[in-house]
């Protein structure tokens, strides 16, 4: 048996527990980001570059640290950048992805590509490899009657039946006429129960809270209605979109809540700066 001086002794308990501390900050890395899923972010506020140039866009976002992205569909959203998308076959996308280090299932679609052209979407959604197809509004009346409220959700229901035939899963967002009223009533609440839960999931969008919309109530309220959510954190002082963590928000609240919403996936979407600026505070976030 060999011996050890003290100061040696010393100095290689040092070394091991430096060792330590470095595998243990490694294991909260893995164990983080919040519910363990990847950190997410739409892609319409870089609309811009990407009409420029998609495939060094993705790979700007794959180096600020996001994992998974949400696309905007080249059919519905050909004039506000993501025209280029379409000029990719499903392979050279998915390449794309795959070369940059991200993921992507998700994608939104406008209500008014699907009424005309939903076996478009489809195809080009099953190509890309997508699982979820968003809807960010049914696009009906500023001031809705509660016929109209039922004629978009009878619609969105025949749509998310075609999507449901297909293996996909139709998901609303909630802005616009989702955040109207009726008789007293948000039109968002009367779409859970117009709505069906087999065929229709919910994205969440956080930034709503502006109009009153807490995403932990509604998470809550509607258990397993959700599949996924738009982040923005917020300030109720200066009543602004903050970078994520830097905000009044209480986030541990809101995923812990997600969990009984049924959360699948998320997705930051903010200016670029504050997208990028929010990736630190959801890797350490632990939830």
């Amino acid at each position: 048996m060999s011996t050890v001086s003290r100061r040696d002794f010393l100095k290689l308990a040092a070394t091991n527990a430096a060792v330590a501390g470095m595998l243990s900050a490694g294991a909260l890395d893995l164990h983080a980001n919040p519910l363990g899923m990847p950190i997410g972010c739409q892609t319409w506020p870089v609309r811009q570059m990407i009409a420029k140039d998609f495939p060094g866009t993705i790979k700007m976002l794959a180096g600020a640290g996001f994992q998974s992205i949400e696309l905007c569909s080249p059919l519905g959203y050909a004039d506000s950048g993501f025209a280029d998308v379409g000029k990719y076959s499903g392979a050279q996308l998915r390449k794309i992805l795959r070369d940059a280090g991200v993921t992507c299932i998700s994608s939104h679609f406008t209500i008014q590509e699907l009424r005309k052209e939903q076996d478009k979407s489809i195809a080009w959604a099953k190509e890309v490899g997508l699982t979820q197809m968003m809807v960010p509004s049914l696009d009906g009346p500023e001031h809705p009657t509660l016929d109209d409220v039922k004629r978009a959700a009878d619609e969105y229901n025949r749509i998310a039946e075609r999507a449901h035939k297909a293996g996909l899963q139709q998901g609303l967002h909630n802005e616009n006429f989702e955040v109207s009223m009726v008789d007293g009533q948000r039109t968002y609440d009367l779409l859970f129960k117009y709505l069906d839960p087999k065929l229709v999931k919910f994205q969440f969008q956080v930034s709503t809270i502006e109009q009153g919309f807490h995403a932990a109530r509604y998470f809550r309220k509607y258990p397993g209605r959700f599949i996924s959510m738009h982040v923005q954190d917020w300030d109720a002082k200066t009543r602004k979109i903050v970078p994520v963590g830097q905000g009044t928000l209480n986030w541990k609240e809101i995923f812990e809540a997600a969990k009984v919403g049924g959360i699948k996936n998320y997705f930051v979407e903010m200016s670029f700066p504050m997208m990028k600026a929010s990736v630190p505070y959801l890797r350490k976030l632990n939830v």
